[in-house]
């Protein structure tokens, strides 16, 4: 399979995308709202969003160590994206970050295969305005592995693009809101 963006943009239409009234972690009012976990979580979405950020991946040239983000946002994009690399033979592994260390165990609040000094992107789904992500990178930095950049879904455009960028760091995503007819 090879990516299909629009695929994927018709997928995020039928079983992502509601309207209506909504109040989003935020506190925000939204007239729309996007479930992501409704196309991660999907046969096809998984593939979809597997091929597209790794063909997003490829294209920044050389391939990072890992992919991962966020528990639990990240973690089927994650496996999706491991699972591809794996059946193309791309030496790409997985990680996991935990809202907060382990009380319990080693305490990581970074999960896998992962050594300080390895270049990683950041997954997410849905960025508005970045902060899951952002916790994600802080956490990442703070275990020792250097973050090359964010890719998620979809964009809010809600200043995310421009946290990261504060950050130092570029947003990269597949689809945003305008790609449904919506304006921030």
């Amino acid at each position: 399979m090879t990516y299909n963006r629009d695929a994927l943009l018709d997928l995020i239409r039928a079983e992502a995308l509601q309207t209506g009234e909504f109040t989003l972690a935020s506190g925000k009012k939204a007239s729309y709202y996007l479930d992501c976990r409704k196309i991660t979580l999907h046969p096809k979405g998984a593939n979809l969003i597997a091929e597209g950020m790794l063909s997003v991946i490829q294209a920044a040239g050389e391939l990072p160590d890992a992919v991962g983000g966020m528990a639990i946002g990240a973690d089927p994009i994650t496996a999706s994206i491991v699972t591809i690399a794996g059946q193309r033979d791309l030496p790409l592994k997985g990680f996991m970050v935990r809202k907060e260390p382990k009380g319990h165990g080693m305490g990581k609040q970074v999960e896998g295969p992962v050594q300080p000094g390895q270049r990683v992107v950041i997954v997410e789904d849905v960025i508005t305005s970045g902060g899951s992500a952002i916790k994600a990178v802080d956490a990442a930095e703070a275990f020792g592995l250097k973050v090359d950049c964010v890719i998620g879904i979809i964009d809010r455009l809600a200043g995310g693009a421009e946290a990261f960028a504060a950050k130092g760091l570029e947003l990269k995503v597949l689809t945003t809101i305008r790609d449904f007819g919506i304006e921030p």
